[in-house]
């Protein structure tokens, strides 16, 4: 499951002449949705906004934020800074092995919501923080990646000759389209046309998860002649995949 949550709130001024600081410990964990895409972020974004606001270093958020997520075996996927009029959106997407609930979304929020209410990193502009999943958009580039992919149909790029010494049709440039079956630390198993083929991580470029409909009779159930529902049993049973 997937989702998001915003938080955000305006502290008092702590002396006279200085600038309201922010926070994120009100709120409320969002709705469920497809979640969001990582950033790949964790680059300087946000900046000046044309009311003399100081940058914020995304990297330093990162390095902030990083220990809470993993406190709570979570991975910080993404940051990424934007300007919304007089405040910033501060946009984190955390992962983890099984995915991240709804309940999860929240209790990170949370967290990281505290830290950031103690720390200066994000400076006196209000801003607010949204915390969410990774869609199935996000690039598979790292290890955990494609390990929290197996038992999805993947495509990516080929980078190089793949580790199981099988060229053909396979050869650096092609494309390589497959459901993922094992990640190891030495690479990926991927069942490729029926055929079960092993690939290091250099071996592919970011790869992306390919979205599973399921059939149309698997959903309505099959109908005969006279237009009587021949599988209502199995009408509303969704796909390994949840789709």
């Amino acid at each position: 499951m997937s989702g998001s949550s915003r938080h955000g709130s305006v502290r008092p001024p702590a002396a006279a002449g200085r600038r309201p600081g922010t926070g994120g410990r009100s709120g409320a964990a969002g709705q469920s949705g497809t979640g969001q895409s990582g950033t790949g972020g964790r680059r300087a974004s946000g900046g000046g906004n044309g009311h003399g606001n100081v940058a914020v270093d995304a990297d330093k958020v990162a390095g902030l934020l990083t220990p809470v997520a993993s406190a709570l075996d979570m991975d910080l996927e993404g940051v990424r800074i934007t300007a919304a009029g007089r405040r910033r959106l501060l946009r984190i997407v955390v992962d983890a092995d099984g995915g991240v609930s709804l309940h999860d979304i929240a209790l990170v929020s949370r967290e990281l919501s505290a830290v950031l209410d103690d720390s200066a990193v994000m400076g006196e502009q209000p801003y607010t923080l949204e915390v969410s999943s990774p869609g199935v958009d996000r690039p598979l580039t790292e290890r955990r990646h494609w390990r929290r992919a197996i038992g999805r149909l993947v495509v990516a790029p080929l980078t190089a000759e793949p580790s199981d010494g099988d060229a053909a049709e396979t050869t650096a440039g092609t494309t390589v389209e497959g459901r993922v079956t094992g990640a190891t630390a030495d690479g990926i198993t991927i069942d490729v046309a029926g055929e079960s083929r092993r690939f290091g991580y250099g071996d592919l470029g970011p790869g992306k998860i390919k979205v599973e409909f399921a059939p149309i009779d698997a959903v309505t159930g099959d109908e005969g002649a006279d237009g009587e529902d021949l599988d209502d049993e199995g009408a509303d049973e969704e796909g390994s995949d949840g789709y």
